[in-house]
């Protein structure tokens, strides 16, 4: 097996959506390659440590703070071992990763980033609905609620929403009237544009509730889904049942490229 990375290093690995399987080639190498692993407890799913040696050492760091987490990942380094922090979907993405970076520069410990399958496309594939049409929508924006953790005033969702495209919120879904009342304010979305939840995205127990911004509060509540859930609006996912207004480019027989005449 090809080493995926060297000893004394850090690799900050993307765990994906759920799914195990939807771990990547590389991910999947380095946690059979590891001799310590961090991993995101709460979130990722813990049939993936199966691919870990025997001998791993393997830390959950829900319970840990940011200073335990880096005492244990440097402490690895420095005895000149392979270290995984096992984060959910993307580490990029919502992943607190840019502190525990930041720290291990200070201790002169060296990492890498393996990327992973963040939630929205795994709650797009079972919404089996592309985020980006021809006529509908060419922007797809990730964004979150303000709660615990605030939101720049530039980035609040009334003014995001105002540009239209496809959203998608993570870390809101237990905030549904707040949310739907901030995304009417942008002016741009309706009471009968659609929404989804998709809750669990990928795991066996995986749930979604459609609606519009008229009634997906109401349904979400009744649906007793209050985390672990990315809301998606947009009108392409009305598309299925409307049609799409107009095909890709890129396959009209019609448009030529640099690999097809017309």
């Amino acid at each position: 097996m090809a080493e995926v990375f060297p000893t004394g290093t850090v690799l900050f690995v993307g765990a994906g959506p759920g799914d195990p399987e939807l771990i990547t080639v590389k991910g999947f190498k380095a946690l059979q390659q590891a001799d310590v692993v961090v991993y995101a407890g709460s979130l990722v799913n813990p049939a993936l440590l199966d691919a870990c040696s025997e001998g791993c050492e393997i830390h959950d760091s829900a319970p840990l703070n940011l200073d335990q987490v880096l005492a244990i990942l440097i402490a690895g380094c420095r005895a000149g071992k392979r270290v995984v922090r096992l984060h959910t979907g993307d580490p990029a993405l919502y992943g607190a990763i840019q502190e525990q970076m930041e720290a291990l520069d200070a201790a002169a410990v060296d990492y890498a980033v393996v990327p992973g399958v963040t939630a929205t496309f795994a709650a797009a594939a079972s919404l089996r609905q592309e985020l980006t049409l021809p006529g509908v929508s060419q922007s797809l924006v990730l964004t979150r609620l303000a709660g615990r953790t605030p939101v720049p005033a530039a980035e609040e969702l009334s003014r995001i929403a105002a540009n239209g495209g496809t959203l998608c919120l993570y870390l809101s879904v237990g905030m549904m009237e707040t949310l739907v009342a901030e995304l009417l304010a942008g002016g741009h979305f309706t009471e009968k544009t659609p929404a989804a939840v998709v809750y669990r995205a990928s795991w066996p127990d995986e749930r979604i509730v459609e609606g519009t911004l008229a009634n997906i509060a109401a349904r979400v509540a009744a649906a007793d889904i209050d985390r672990q859930a990315l809301v998606l609006v947009g009108d392409v996912l009305a598309a299925r049942r409307a049609g799409v207004p107009e095909k890709s480019k890129l396959y009209d027989p019609h448009f030529s490229h640099g690999y097809r005449r017309a």
